[in-house]
């Protein structure tokens, strides 16, 4: 006796498809496209009807390959779209060196008649970079934000897990395509077909536009002590001007003594040590995604002096922040 799949009904607006436009860009995560393609194709295999279609473009028309070094390919160039089709930009690592002028010019004309634009992963900077997100809401992956926030400060970034504000969607990377697609489809087709791509997905827990991207602070430093995460909230909250240990301590009710003692037991290391590891990965992050001069980075990040930032950013990654940005520079010429 073989067990029959039941169909979920749905109303459908039109006998057309829904179209998506996905614009794989070089190094784009994989992760990211295949779930957003999956939600789509699984909510037609649920409704047994074509509620969605979906083709691939590349700049030259032929392959892109993914991050994961996996060769796609598309099915035309970029180009001419229908005025009802949905553009989903897929980026991955490398954004600003897939971000071609070619891109760019085609995302404005396509944007200027009206065609709705998203983001996946880290391709919110191809959008901001054509100017779409400005005056918006958006997101981006977690490590990109520092950057982005540097660069396109007439976006208001936020830390979700997706981003939808009106014809503009942007998505912070991984499974957060999934929510996005489920999102959409609740709204094209009702709650029951999206809960139903979500069984079929294995995804049991649904995440909304409310939902912040990153674990919370204990469970990324695996200790559950709230004067701890208080703490460290604060300094991620305040890298451009930093909170010395005795104001930290004082806020959240404790000595100095007692802060030193806390961060030696659950980090091994000095509330002051630690407080400068968040820093200069804020650096490098800046240093390895923007155009920022070193300087400028520098102030960013709390330091009063190039030298002193040098001198700290060579103590921690063995390599001055001259090289680094060098070698960054070799990396994408290549």
């Amino acid at each position: 006796m073989s067990l029959q799949r039941p169909t979920i009904k749905v109303t459908q607006a039109s006998n057309t498809p829904k179209r998506f436009v996905f614009v794989l860009l070089d190094d784009f995560t994989l992760l990211s496209f295949a779930s957003a393609v999956e939600a789509l194709r699984i909510a037609n295999r649920m409704s047994e009807s074509t509620l969605y279609s979906w083709e691939l473009m590349g700049e030259g028309g032929i392959t892109v390959t993914c991050s994961a070094g996996t060769e796609f390919k598309v099915d035309r160039d970029l180009g001419e779209i229908g005025r009802d089709d949905t553009v989903m930009i897929c980026g991955g690592i490398n954004i600003q060196a897939a971000t071609t002028k070619k891109l760019i010019s085609w995302m404005r004309r396509e944007a200027r008649k009206g065609a709705v634009m998203g983001g996946l992963c880290t391709a919110a900077f191809s959008l901001a970079k054509a100017g779409l997100l400005d005056g918006k809401r958006a997101t981006i992956h977690w490590e990109n934000q520092d950057s982005f926030a540097e660069e396109f400060e007439e976006v208001e970034l936020t830390k979700s897990v997706f981003v939808v504000d009106k014809t503009r969607l942007t998505t912070a990377g991984g499974t957060s395509s999934i929510d996005l697609m489920l999102k959409l489809i609740a709204n094209d087709h009702g709650e029951e077909l999206a809960n139903a791509v979500a069984d079929q997905l294995i995804y049991s827990s649904i995440r909304t536009d409310q939902d912040t991207q990153r674990l919370s602070v204990p469970t990324r430093i695996g200790v559950r002590h709230p004067k701890l995460s208080l703490v460290i909230q604060m300094m991620e909250s305040n890298i451009e001007e930093p909170i010395s240990p005795a104001i930290l301590a004082k806020d959240v009710g404790m000595s100095t003594r007692q802060l030193e003692r806390l961060f030696r037991r659950y980090l091994n290391r000095s509330p002051k040590r630690y407080y400068m590891e968040l820093r200069l990965q804020k650096a490098r992050n800046l240093l390895m995604q923007t155009d920022m001069s070193v300087i400028n980075v520098a102030l960013a990040c709390g330091f009063a002096s190039p030298s002193h930032f040098s001198k700290c950013y060579r103590s921690h990654y063995n390599t001055t922040p001259y090289r680094e940005r060098g070698s960054q520079a070799t990396r994408l010429s290549i």
